[in-house]
């Protein structure tokens, strides 16, 4: 497969998320733009991930910057947990074990397939205090390995004005549960 973009959609997607960026400074005071774009530019398989998000309808956008590591960091901010990664379980192993009724796909396998991390439950709880997200959808998190090794996995929402956290078997899927990433550029 090939991962990288052409010149072209290179311009595309720096112009939606350049729009973005414009339109949500709430989520990234202090940053700016043109030194973004030149570290994207330099890194055009970080592009590539970040046209996987946005085609699996994430809305990524900068929601912070690591000085340890001097990196920009990206995460999906639609609403609702991604249209184009629900209905899935939440790893390969689940994914395995189902016999019959097999989801398409799973949360980690779909993240390590476009380049991003699965977003953990600190990263989950961050993004919130940034807006209202999964209001009426939910998104598989990071699962410590306590958890997973007795078949479960984790995932959030956003109720009653308080974040969720909850846990269910990590071969289950649903329609309304997908999962966020992150992309570190």
């Amino acid at each position: 497969m090939k991962k990288q973009l052409t010149e072209n959609e290179q311009e595309v997607l720096l112009g939606i998320l350049e729009k973005r960026f414009e339109k949500n400074k709430n989520r990234h005071e202090g940053l700016d733009w043109s030194k973004i774009e030149a570290k994207l530019k330099s890194n055009p398989e970080k592009l590539w991930s970040l046209e996987q998000m946005e085609s699996t309808e994430g809305e990524p956008d900068v929601v912070g910057y690591d000085k340890n590591t001097d990196e920009y960091l990206f995460v999906d901010c639609v609403a609702e947990s991604p249209k184009g990664r629900r209905s899935i379980c939440y790893d390969h192993e689940a994914l395995e074990k189902r016999k019959e009724h097999k989801p398409a796909n799973s949360a980690i396998n779909m993240a390590e397939e476009m380049g991003i991390e699965i977003l953990n439950e600190e990263q989950y709880k961050d993004l919130q205090k940034l807006g209202k997200f999964d209001m009426k959808t939910s998104s598989w998190i990071l699962t410590p390995s306590e958890i997973r090794k007795f078949g479960g996995a984790i995932f959030s929402d956003f109720r009653y004005n308080t974040v969720f956290v909850y846990h269910n078997g990590a071969d289950s899927y649903y329609a309304a549960r997908g999962f966020r990433g992150l992309l570190r550029v």
